[in-house]
């Protein structure tokens, strides 16, 4: 069996190429497949191998007190969904090319836990009453895979779009909680908080995402898939690939 994990962490980074080289040599002394992501603003990992070999590479990595409350969301797969190893320097761990969006020297945007979050869709409102509208802040192909129920999605094909697809909605959605939602967390962390910037301070973000939502809650109030960014293509709820059932 072979364990898939997706993870994320805002933190400064003074040389990412250095870090970028380091992270690569030990995943790949480690056997491991995936993308290693990392920007001054932080590091994006989308990784896969043995689970002992990769959670002993996390351990490692954990080591770093920049990267010791690293969250990890996990997955299993019959294959590796990946076919190399890559190390990546870029300006940022998802592009957005809106400065002070990453919590960096900042605060981090409201959270939503993927519990209160179902709970809220089970009552119809959020504990004070106020109607709950989510925000998929992902792109077409992604959400034509699946999407929480009666979500509001963007014609967008990439994530720098977002900020003009939002601009019709943003008057409609003033009397609403709204909670951003994604894959794994990083794209609606920094959306919500562009849009907190921008004077929507109703918004929150899903902690964990799509991803840490199926791990914590399953299905509930979600329709399909969550496209990933591998072989396996999407997920279903119960973390398997959805080709695997078929």
């Amino acid at each position: 069996m072979v364990l898939n994990i997706a993870a994320y962490h805002f933190v400064a980074i003074d040389d990412p190429r250095a870090l970028a080289d380091a992270l690569h040599a030990r995943a790949e002394a480690a056997g491991l497949l995936g993308t290693l992501l990392v920007a001054p603003e932080g590091l994006n990992l989308f990784l896969a191998g043995v689970p002992a070999a990769l959670r002993g590479f996390l351990d490692q990595v954990r080591t770093d007190p920049r990267f010791a409350t690293l969250l990890v969301k996990e997955s299993f797969s019959e294959t590796l969904p990946f076919a190399r190893l890559k190390a990546k320097v870029k300006p940022e761990i998802i592009t957005f090319r809106h400065d002070g969006t990453a919590p960096v020297g900042r605060e981090r945007a409201p959270a939503v836990s993927p519990q209160a979050l179902a709970r809220w869709l089970d009552q119809g409102h959020d504990d004070a009453g106020k109607p709950v509208v989510l925000l998929d802040t992902r792109n077409e192909e992604e959400f034509g895979h699946g999407s929480f129920a009666g979500a509001l999605t963007l014609p967008i094909t990439d994530f720098t779009e977002l900020p003009d697809a939002l601009a019709p909605h943003r008057e409609a959605l003033a009397e609403a909680t709204v909670v951003s939602f994604c894959t794994g967390g990083v794209r609606c962390e920094k959306a919500a908080l562009w849009m907190h910037d921008t004077g929507m301070t109703n918004v929150l973000q899903l902690e964990g995402g799509i991803l840490g939502y199926f791990e914590q809650v399953g299905g509930r109030h979600y329709d399909g898939a969550c496209f990933v960014f591998d072989q396996r293509v999407a997920l279903k709820p119960d973390l398997s690939p959805v080709a695997s059932a078929d």
